[in-house]
Order: C-alpha cells, then structure tokens, then sequence
C-alpha cells in the first residue's frame, strides 16, 4: 500500500503564510518559521487598530470642532449641547468637514447651538 504524505497541503499552507508576509523585513520574509510568528504578531496589531482607528479618527473630528468653535466664543461640549437641544443630529466627522470645508453653514449652526443653550 502507497505511503500518505501531506505535501500538498503542507505546501499551501507555507505558501499562504509567506504570502502574507510579504513585504515583512529579512528572514520574516522568507523563512517559514520567523514569518509564521510574524504573521500571528500582525493580525493581532491588526484586529486591535482596527478598532483603535475608529477611536483616533474621533479624536481627531472632536479637535478640529473644538479648534472651530473657539473662533465662535463657544467651547465643544456646549456646542454639542445645543446642537442635542436644537434637534440637529450631524456627526462629529460631518461636523469637522463642515468646519474646514464650509465655515459659513459651520458659524449658522454654532448660532442655533448659542440659541438653544441661551448663551
């Protein structure tokens, strides 16, 4: 009876790995072994930025608000108020676009905000 070996199987299965370390420095690269951690290493970084960036990208759109409304005399958090008090729901990265790209629709609602809050 024919032995079974797994060399087909085995193949893909390195094959796959060293694919995805493409671009991975050295023997990371190339080596099987050092690639295979290497390739654990970056799906864990890449599944924890993955929500990381969701937060970052918050921060960001909350700065650049903040930065805006400061020209206005209003701080962020009672910005956001008014805006929740007046009935207008944007969010915070249509907000900052609209900061940077269309200040004169940005000082309207930062007036509508002041209103509500009575400030």
């Amino acid at each position: 009876m024919p032995r079974a070996v797994d060399g087909t199987r085995r193949a893909e299965r390195r094959k796959k790995i060293l694919k995805d370390a493409k671009g991975f420095y050295g023997r990371r690269s190339t080596n099987f072994r050092a690639a295979k951690d290497a390739v654990a290493r970056a799906g864990v970084y890449s599944y924890r930025d993955r929500k990381r960036k969701k937060r970052e990208f918050r921060r960001l759109w909350i700065t650049r608000i903040s930065a805006a409304c400061k020209q206005y005399d209003i701080n962020y958090s009672s910005f956001m108020n008014g805006l929740n008090k007046s009935g207008i729901e944007l969010n915070r990265k249509a907000l900052s676009n609209m900061a940077i790209e269309d200040p004169k629709a940005f000082s309207a609602l930062v007036e509508k905000s002041k209103a509500a809050i009575g400030a």
